[in-house]
């Protein structure tokens, strides 16, 4: 088993009560790649490499296309969940993001993490070519909250936004 420390094996000192997953490495390239890691050790998320076979050409607003990542993770625990998103530089400068905005990953899920990729420029814009192990998303780790409800007529208290949505305190 090798256990992996947020920073590519510094020690883990401000983050000392952060869990521990589980990462089945799926693709052997992976490993002449490096291991996902955090790029620094205040980064957010670990970066997700492309592990196709041969280099993918994503065009401007075609369908996106499902790329394997070459790992699973499992986290088994209710009060986590993951992330799938976008690397910044490669979503601003080339147009890459994912089809779906964001991935959910639960912490239940124990498969193969795929990454909906699609090249959101404008039509008759230059093609992407995504090559195999290229750093193409990021995978960022989450608390998350799962409430109880109370079924109710009406809410017990009122708030100053009332019904207001999309564009209510100004666009």
């Amino acid at each position: 088993m090798i256990w992996l420390t947020p920073f590519g094996g510094f020690p883990l000192h401000a983050v000392s009560s952060s869990p521990a997953f589980e990462m089945k490495v799926l693709d052997p390239r992976i490993h002449e790649w490096g291991l996902p890691r955090y790029q620094t050790d205040m980064s957010a998320g670990i970066d997700l490499y492309a592990c196709v076979d041969e280099p993918i050409e994503l065009q401007p607003q075609a369908e996106p296309v499902l790329i394997p990542s070459g790992i699973a993770i499992l986290m088994n625990n209710a009060n986590m969940v993951a992330f799938l998103l976008a690397r910044s530089g490669l979503g601003h400068k080339k147009g890459l993001v994912l089809g779906q905005a964001v991935g959910t990953i639960d912490a239940d899920y124990a498969d193969q993490i795929f990454i909906s990729a699609w090249l959101r420029n404008p039509p008759g814009s230059a093609s992407l070519t995504v090559n195999p192990g290229d750093r193409i998303a990021q995978l960022v780790f989450l608390p998350i909250v799962r409430p109880a409800f109370r079924i109710v007529e009406a809410f017990s208290a009122t708030t100053g936004r009332g019904r207001g949505g999309f564009g209510s305190t100004g666009v």
